[in-house]
């Protein structure tokens, strides 16, 4: 029976690199996955992109890329990653100039574009008039000229149809996660993309892998509740994939993390709404059958996965600037720190609202450790010897969220006691709304660098 490898090197933007290399090294593994974009990532990488035509792609390219690239002049691994972002091409053209100094010019880098669907959301007339924000039920015509960006989340075909062309590389816009991982098996296993039993057992592939070592017990850990052996060496999951669709989870050996029945089950229903119907550009993938098997240590086998058609729409990201956040932040220490420090709420709160002459969309503090989430639990004084304030609000320009941090600063001397650590910052809000467009709207783009 046929079987291929697949291995997460990534689960979000910012994921550290060890794990990755350990895999190629000593993993035997036919492809490894870098997954790191998420809603806001793509929407703020594409304001980046505004300000400079050459970026727009995940920051740490560079820093992943010149790891992993020396490591395939030995190791016969591809590479499918989303750290394209805003601007695939942009990426790809990056990684064959780190592939050339490497000695590697016979790699082949695709990059696969298609999912920027601004113009489309803006002003096309195959489109409804009045498109509704998925969130509110709103029009997105209300947004107006806020909207910097609009991506439609893409299936895994020009993963595939990259990889039948002869990629190493492949290296999307916004593909929805699993793509990453079913690109690749739909293309080795030579399957059609109206197999939709086998598309669904794809989609749980790539669903376990996105998140890397949340799999293998990161996000699962609880101490005292749900331990982790060796955390801080965390090892990120392979996947063996066979050809009647099931799969096997495992991790490197010598590696820290857990990888159990436990820690399955919970990344099967991580953003699951419903488990019969999970929707995909690709397929409605069915998780609801499935069978989740302890194999041995580290070793779990998941099985009965199926789906259905898919839906024939596309969710798109639309980004938009959404005003500006000013915080700041002063500690307090020792006897009597939590009652200063609701004394400094009570101040910053009250020039807000009486010494300026605009209202912000949104105004308020907590304290960090207290009840920052539960808001309405304060514990006894004696209990904290410390207690952080922190201060936010939501304004519409960026000098008025500039005020709050001056506030925050200036109860160093006009009391409470004992303040100190004051710190302020100024951001401009990107936000996310989500619609719904017709997907035979949107087409894949191959863009090819390398390969010489």
């Amino acid at each position: 029976m046929k079987r291929l490898r697949i291995a997460a090197g990534a689960g979000y933007a910012g994921d550290r690199i060890e794990p990755a290399l350990d895999i190629i090294r000593r993993g035997n593994a036919d492809y490894i996955i870098f997954e790191c974009l998420a809603e806001r990532t793509i929407a703020l990488a594409q304001k980046e992109k505004l300000e400079n035509a050459s970026g727009g792609y995940n920051p740490l390219l560079d820093y992943r890329m010149e790891r992993v690239i020396p490591l395939l002049a030995e190791k016969s691994v591809k590479i499918v990653t989303n750290m394209g972002a805003a601007n695939p091409r942009a990426a790809a053209e990056r990684i064959s100039e780190i592939a050339r100094k490497a000695g590697l010019n016979h790699l082949k880098i695709a990059a696969v574009e298609g999912d920027d669907v601004l113009d489309l959301v803006l002003g096309s007339p195959d489109l409804p008039n009045n498109l509704q924000i998925m969130e509110t039920g709103e029009p997105l015509s209300g947004l107006k000229d806020k909207v910097i960006s609009a991506n439609a989340y893409m299936g895994a075909l020009g993963i595939s149809r990259a990889l039948g062309q002869g990629a190493d590389i492949v290296v999307t816009g916004r593909v929805s996660d699993p793509a990453l991982v079913s690109g690749p098996l739909m293309y080795e296993f030579g399957r059609e993309y109206n197999d939709y039993d086998f598309l669904g057992k794809t989609i749980v592939a790539g669903h376990l892998l996105e998140c890397a070592g949340q799999v293998t017990g990161g996000y699962f850990a609880d101490p005292g509740k749900k331990d982790v052996p060796d955390l801080w060496n965390l090892g990120f999951p392979i996947l063996t994939f066979s050809e009647d669709g099931s799969l096997l989870l495992e991790k490197l050996p010598g590696s820290g993390g857990l990888l159990d029945t436990r820690t399955v089950k919970e990344q099967l229903l991580y953003e699951v709404q419903d488990p019969a119907n999970y929707l995909t550009p690709d397929v409605v993938a069915d998780f609801s059958d499935i069978r989740v098997q302890q194999q041995g240590n580290n070793r779990v086998l998941v099985t009965g996965a199926t789906g259905r058609q898919a839906t024939g729409t596309l969710k798109v990201s639309v980004g938009y600037t959404d005003g500006w956040i000013g915080t700041g932040e002063i500690s307090y220490g020792g006897q009597n720190c939590i009652a200063r420090a609701r004394l400094a709420e009570e101040v910053i709160l009250k020039r807000m609202s009486n010494i300026y002459d605009f209202k912000p969309r949104e105004l308020r503090t907590d304290l960090l450790g207290v009840n920052s989430l539960y808001r309405n639990v304060l514990p006894a004084q004696e209990q904290l010897s410390e207690v952080r304030m922190r201060a936010a609000i939501h304004t519409e320009t960026e000098e008025q969220a500039e005020l709050l941090g001056r506030e925050v600063e200036a109860l160093y001397t006009n009391g409470p006691a004992g303040g100190g650590g004051a710190r302020s910052s100024v951001v401009q809000v990107v936000s996310i709304a989500s619609v719904l467009i017709p997907a035979n709207l949107v087409r894949h783009k191959l863009i090819w660098f390398g390969g010489k």
